[in-house]
């Protein structure tokens, strides 16, 4: 069998000349948390509709557990939940009524309407009008509804859009708790690195329709890493010290920017200015946040 949950080779959709999606190869591993990440309007949702097969790609493939979503859609969507955009629901029944007008759909046991209630956290809310809920109530009874089949693939849409920050804390631990509790690989799309960030372990960007970047989250820290930011005393001076010296370093209005060294590269790089006269004022780290790099990504051009 496939390592991959999900895999998709040059995935691509095309509406009236102009490509949605282009060219798109995803891949996600089993038991992990998928952030796809992209601008609005850069192909998620319609990434996202080709995997469920609400829409027919123009070319590509799409495999889900191994198997090709084109042959065997059936037999892989009853392993799948999903929530895209918005959760359906009818305002004036309760949870549990809501729960059951699906389960009796799909055929699961009675039982799953109280299991999956408690997993959401609304097991004390169940007997309520939905019509009453918060907004994160209803996103929370909207991923009840995808796990009622006991789904090992979990699809889920801009999740925490329009939510508050106590709703977006409750998604975002629930989200964090199924692989772990219950086996479950997740896909969430968002526009959101800083939300995404704190769930997933591995990430893709989209930009226009194809993926700009793919891989760890780790990956994508290490990349956000910046320079360090030497103040001293004749800078020019200090730089040919450096360069002798075998640093790499360059000269700024603002002082001296080094590469990235260890804790024993830097004090090295100190002992050997102060030796040859230097004064050392400050050493500081010039860090790039992820958003930061996250914009240069999805506003530049193709990365790995």
């Amino acid at each position: 069998m496939s390592e991959w949950i999900i895999e998709t080779k040059g995935l691509s959709k095309r509406y009236k000349g102009r490509y949605a999606v282009a060219n798109l190869d995803l891949r996600i591993r089993k038991g992990d948390i998928y952030g796809f990440l992209g601008p609005n309007g850069a192909g998620k949702t319609t990434t996202i509709r080709m995997l469920l097969g609400l829409i027919k790609p123009s070319s590509g493939s799409v495999h889900v557990f191994g198997k090709p979503l084109k042959s065997e859609r059936l037999s892989i969507l009853r392993k799948v939940g999903s929530l895209v955009e918005y959760p359906s629901y009818y305002g004036h029944l309760t949870a549990v009524d809501n729960l059951e007008a699906i389960r009796r759909i799909i055929g699961v046991p009675k039982t799953r309407i109280a299991e999956v209630l408690e997993i959401v956290g609304l097991t004390k809310e169940a007997r309520r009008p939905v019509k009453g809920y918060s907004l994160g109530m209803k996103q929370r009874l909207g991923i009840a509804s995808a796990l009622l089949g006991q789904p090992e693939l979990l699809i889920l849409d801009e999740p925490t859009n329009g939510l508050d920050p106590s709703g977006i804390l409750e998604i975002r631990e629930l989200i964090k708790s199924m692989p772990a509790n219950y086996g479950i690989t997740v896909l969430i799309s968002s526009h959101l690195l800083g939300e995404v960030e704190q769930m997933a372990g591995t990430v893709g960007i989209i930009r226009q329709g194809e993926m700009v970047f793919q891989n760890t989250m780790d990956s994508l820290r290490q990349e956000a890493k910046g320079s360090l930011l030497l103040r001293v005393s004749e800078p020019e001076d200090a730089l040919l010290v450096l360069h002798k010296q075998g640093f790499k370093a360059a000269f700024l209005p603002e002082g001296i920017r080094l590469e990235k060294y260890d804790d024993n590269g830097i004090a090295a790089m100190v002992r050997c200015l102060v030796e040859q006269g230097h004064d050392i004022y400050r050493v500081e780290e010039k860090r790039k946040s992820l958003e930061d790099l996250f914009l240069q990504i999805v506003e530049g051009g193709k990365r790995t």
